[in-house]
């Protein structure tokens, strides 16, 4: 653990007169190794958050933000930076997500059980070199265990985001949570409900990637089975988890409607697991209303909306991935003409990398199946087809600009329309993208007002 340890941060400790810690996930990571995961390293001791600052101004530290009645202290040595909290216990009332009351201490094993899991709980002493253990999280660690630092109950009667956290923890480094544990989210999981939409979204999203921190195979899968099976994703997406024991036609799919779903994401690159995840969350939804599937992917996409609004998910991810539910159905079959493929390519040119990727995960979760899926085999050789044959994919590739139509005398509101009629066009007839042709056939559009 000491060669982790920055010259500045050994610096700070050797300047207290007290002891100082590295505590939680770095600490957790180094003896697992997993090495540092690009996380945070946060510090404790025995000491007032006041003494901490008188220390850490001394050694050349920018002091960012001091709350003494948490006695948490933010300090940054340039771009190293740390936070820093004193020995406490905190008391909570169930469901409030913050402590109601903090008790300063200077016992090490209070400070450990007001934490949420054992691992965390290992305490690295800077300047003495060793570790302390109060609660025997460092059996955890080895063993590859998730346990609470006291009863699962209370731990997580505490606050509700420790619903996500543990979902998340064990998704990112492959520990696997004990039973006790599990039941103790299982039976908080409505707690769920008051804590803010963007921190629940915060940590799904962590959850969906957690494969991405550490390199553990599939931990975006085992974070949302844990999410499941504690019933927290019953509170979060509901509409998602209505699937669960929603049968599908075995001759070509595994599994129920919520498991391909969270197989999806299993099978999906990392840059389209929201989309993923709710390509099919509007087939409960049919499947009530009409008692078949028919048409999910217009509902899907509704539905997705609706669910990145609840949790303030960012326009551009929230736009792009309705779009990719709502057109993840399209061509199953492989029956659709090259001329409807076409202008669907250039229709939807800045996400079909996307779409493509939804597809192949979609087609992998239905039976396991990593080949690639028969409907990307017959678009990539479409598209291969128009990068031989000279196909623009966006209006910019165009033979004509839009000050030249304004030139020949259609109006400037007009042009847009236009020119991504004349797109399709030349999706379908590449040959027509000549500057002659394509302003005669703009001319055409203005005059008979087909536009």
């Amino acid at each position: 653990m000491k060669r982790l340890i920055t010259g500045n941060l050994l610096k700070l400790a050797e300047s207290c007169g007290f002891p100082l810690y590295v505590v939680g996930g770095a600490v957790r990571d180094y003896i697992a190794g997993l090495g540092s995961g690009g996380g945070d390293v946060d510090i404790c001791a025995p000491a007032s958050a006041d003494s901490l600052c008188a220390c850490a101004e001394k050694c050349g530290a920018h002091v960012n933000a001091v709350y003494r009645n948490t006695g948490t202290v933010k300090l940054s040595f340039g771009a190293e930076e740390y936070e820093f909290a004193s020995f406490r216990s905190d008391e909570y009332v169930r469901g409030t997500h913050t402590p109601v009351k903090t008790f300063f201490t200077e016992d090490i094993t209070l400070d450990a059980r007001r934490r949420d899991f054992k691992c965390n709980a290992v305490y690295y002493d800077i300047k003495g070199d060793k570790y302390l253990d109060p609660l025997g999280g460092i059996a955890d660690i080895e063993s590859g265990r998730i346990s609470a630092v006291a009863d699962a109950d209370k731990v997580f009667g505490e606050d509700g985001l420790r619903l996500m956290r543990l979902a998340r923890q064990s998704a990112q480094t492959g520990f696997i949570p004990t039973e006790d544990c599990i039941g103790g989210a299982l039976a908080n999981s409505g707690l769920i409900a008051d804590i803010a939409p963007e921190r629940i979204y915060a940590e799904l999203d962590l959850i969906l990637h957690a494969d991405l921190k550490y390199g553990v195979a599939g931990g975006q899968y085992k974070g949302l089975e844990i999410l499941s099976e504690t019933r927290v994703l019953d509170r979060i997406l509901p509409e998602l988890t209505a699937g669960r024991g929603m049968e599908q036609n075995p001759a070509y799919h595994n599994y129920d409607v919520l498991g391909h779903s969270l197989r999806a994401v299993l099978y999906a690159d990392n840059s389209v697991r929201l989309a993923a995840l709710l390509h099919d969350v509007g087939k409960p939804y049919c499947k009530i209303r009409n008692g078949n599937y028919h048409a999910h992917e217009e509902e899907s996409a509704r539905i997705a909306r609706d669910i990145c609004a609840r949790y303030r998910v960012g326009k551009r991810l929230t736009a792009e991935t309705v779009r990719l539910c709502a057109l993840h159905m399209y061509d199953l079959k492989c029956d659709a003409r090259e001329s409807k493929i076409r202008r669907l390519i250039v229709n939807n040119a800045d996400i079909y990398e996307k779409l493509l990727l939804v597809k192949q995960a979609d087609y992998s979760a239905c039976k396991d199946d990593l080949s690639v899926a028969p409907c990307v085999v017959k678009w990539n050789a479409v598209i291969e087809k128009m990068k031989s044959d000279g196909t623009p994919f966006n209006t910019g590739m165009l033979a004509v600009r839009g000050d030249g139509l304004i030139a020949e005398g259609i109006p400037p509101e007009a042009v847009g329309k236009i020119l991504n009629l004349l797109l399709n066009d030349c999706a379908v007839q590449p040959s027509l993208n000549s500057r002659e042709k394509l302003t005669e056939r703009a001319l055409s559009y203005y005059r008979t007002g087909k536009f």
